[in-house]
């Protein structure tokens, strides 16, 4: 069996959902699993009305009414009969959204935020699905939250992998083609959960790990993994073959490409994956797997942007040992704060972190009980792999350097843009 997972921008309009069958065509569409992601930027738009939706404790009819006539629209370019059920599909799902924001008593935002963002996905795979159907591709659509098991750490939950194995084993039989989506998850209270954010691609990793499947392809706007960022970077190059351990690192240091979670029940079974374009099916793309770390062997560039610089230091100026350090970081996990740069020395401690979930004038509050604090927000993190000088320089161009730290293979910059 096979895994594909197509991301927003492989069906964003009636064009693109029409191309997924022509990539379907030529690749085969039996004794597979799609998954797919919320249309465009659906999930951008969901969390607007999710803010307000807090806000105001009142369902924001107007904008609600404005994302379903975003899928209305892509639905009239795929079917010309207004009797054809996906419109009645749409209303639906629109309805149970508004239903649970009537009747929800939670004001917890990761709570609400993963009973509502997920819709996205939801109405997507339903579209596809009904396309399919009416192009007499045989398939079953499947909900995601039926199949993976999570807890109820929302917004970043954690698999459970043996409910998760009992259900895709019980519900998914090889030989068939099967349309569901990424992201979303249930916890055994039967919660919507979600996987982290881009997380679809983790959905397509799990399904080929309880599968044992054959590969796993994720479809993209680009050829395949480049060594940069081409809305940043100029004259990025598409990177041939990747060892999984390359990209996990890749991924940690925050890669767009590839799902930070994503490899490592891939790596657990050797399940290669491949990074190809839906534009061209045909292209080589990029292979993940087993083998030769980069090919070609050139430097990697990767930048997070948006994030914070946090130096802390302690009171009386005595030393920043263990103690200091492990409590610092329990207070990181308390916040949910994802720290992607560490440097200490004596007296001081400097980290650059990702303030995802908004929490950083809590945690800023809290450590000012304990320490010194001082903090930069709006910074860009730089990271590149297997640098050489000519590509520090090129980098430190232009930019003031804040922070920077060099490794083996890795140097990383923490700059003001």
């Amino acid at each position: 069996m096979e895994v594909f997972k197509f991301g927003g921008a492989s069906v964003r309009d009636a064009a693109s959902v029409k191309n997924v069958i022509s990539v379907l065509q030529k690749t085969g569409y039996k004794d597979k699993v799609i998954v797919v992601s919320a249309m465009g930027k659906m999930t951008n738009a969901f969390e607007i009305v999710i803010a307000e939706y807090l806000q105001t404790r009142k369902a924001p009819l107007e904008l609600l009414s404005e994302l379903k006539e975003f899928h209305l629209e892509i639905a009239r370019g795929l079917f010309e009969l207004a009797s054809a059920p996906v419109f009645k599909m749409i209303d639906e799902l629109f309805k149970e959204l508004i239903n649970f924001m009537d009747h929800n008593k939670s004001i917890q935002y990761d709570f609400v935020y993963d009973q509502i963002v997920g819709y996205g996905e939801l109405v997507s795979s339903k579209i596809l699905s009904e396309y399919l159907k009416s192009q007499s591709i045989e398939h079953s659509w499947m909900d995601a939250r039926k199949l993976i098991k999570t807890d109820s750490i929302y917004r970043d939950a954690t698999i459970d992998w043996e409910e998760t194995q009992k259900n895709i084993s019980g519900k998914l039989k090889p030989g068939e083609l099967y349309v569901t989506q990424g992201f979303i998850a249930s916890d055994a209270n039967n919660f919507s959960t979600t996987l982290g954010r881009e997380g679809s691609d983790y959905t397509a990793a799990i399904l080929a790990y309880c599968l044992n499947a054959e590969k796993v392809i994720i479809w993209k706007d680009v050829p395949g993994v480049l060594n940069a960022d081409p809305r940043v970077f100029e004259n990025p190059q598409l990177l041939n073959q990747i060892s999984y351990e390359e990209a996990i690192e890749l991924a940690f240091y925050g890669a767009s490409v590839i799902h930070p979670k994503t490899l490592q029940p891939l790596q657990r079974k050797e399940i290669p994956l491949f990074v190809k374009s839906f534009i061209d099916p045909e292209g080589a793309g990029t292979s993940v797997s087993k083998g030769q770390t980069l090919i070609p062997a050139i430097p990697c560039f990767i930048v997070k942007k948006n994030q914070v610089l946090i130096s802390l230091s302690s009171l009386d100026f005595s030393f920043m040992v263990e103690e200091n350090i492990s409590e610092i970081f329990k207070l990181f996990h308390q916040y949910q704060m994802k720290v992607d740069l560490i440097q200490n020395s004596a007296i001081s401690f400097a980290v650059c972190v990702d303030n995802r979930f908004n929490n950083l004038e809590k945690l800023i509050q809290h450590l000012k009980a304990r320490f010194k604090v001082s903090f930069i927000t709006g910074v860009s993190l730089y990271t590149i792999r297997h640098f050489d000088d000519t590509a520090i320089k090129t980098l430190e161009k232009d930019k003031e350097v804040l922070l920077k730290q060099v490794m083996q293979n890795t140097v990383q910059l923490v700059t003001t843009a």
